[in-house]
């Protein structure tokens, strides 16, 4: 969809005021026939998009209205999307267990690696899986060339389990631009995280938790004999 730049009399503003009208009227449709799809799509958009072509769009979106007349407006509009990159996860939990219902702050450094700054009123906004907690946020301009750190408030999920969380940078017109920042993490049962983290100091300290006394392979068992029988072995009572 067009990108404007902020000022409401600005020369993208006219298209932005054509798509928030069809939108408008293409939520007060529902139908499930692909024939009535293609001639509201061709009602909505005007005389000059063909029968095909509006079949076309609609079977890339999976026959959804609303996605087809976005993917429309972002293919034939002359405006270009914002860009982002992700250029590292500082804070990454995904190698990292966390207890249920616990607070933590996922951060992405991000860059804009295009040639325009980005227009007033980006978003970041959950775009699949697991949103844990978090909500759509509201992010300042940034200028080409610039980097930023993109922070979310998260809270584990309270059944444990692997969680994924897709987020994506949105213009003021609700377009997705950039790379997809991801949020995964493993939620583990209470309890379960600091006694795997008892093990692992034991681990790293090369020693054995107390009161587990580690078995050479090697070694015959012995009897209560023992002393006995290493005597007869040595056949020198005398050290008995």
């Amino acid at each position: 969809m067009d990108v404007d730049n902020g000022q409401p009399d600005g020369p993208g503003s006219g298209n932005m005021d054509i798509e928030q009208s069809l939108l408008h009227q293409f939520s007060c449709m529902g139908t499930t026939d692909k024939d009535e799809l293609v001639q509201q799509l061709q009602k909505l958009l005007g005389s000059q998009l063909n029968y095909s072509t509006a079949a076309f769009f609609l079977d890339m979106n999976n026959w959804n209205l609303q996605a087809a007349i976005c993917s429309y407006f972002d293919i034939e509009s002359p405006a270009k999307l914002p860009s982002m990159a992700l250029i590292s996860d500082p804070k990454a939990s995904e190698c990292e267990s966390i207890e249920p219902s616990v607070s933590f702050t996922k951060t992405w450094h991000v860059m804009n690696n295009g040639t325009e700054t980005w227009p007033s009123g980006c978003f970041l906004q959950c775009a699949g899986g697991d949103s844990l907690g978090a909500i759509r946020t509201e992010f300042p301009c940034l200028k080409p060339g610039d980097y930023t750190f993109l922070s979310l408030q998260m809270t584990s999920p309270v059944q444990p389990g692997i969680y994924q969380s897709k987020w994506r940078m949105c213009t003021p017109s609700g377009s997705y631009f950039g790379d997809p920042l991801w949020a995964i993490i493993t939620v583990v049962e209470e309890g379960t995280m600091a006694l795997t983290q008892q093990l692992s100091h034991f681990s790293d300290l090369g020693s054995s938790p107390v009161g587990v006394v580690p078995i050479n392979p090697f070694i015959q068992p012995r009897g209560e004999n023992f002393q006995d029988d290493l005597c007869s072995e040595n056949k020198n009572p005398s050290k008995c």
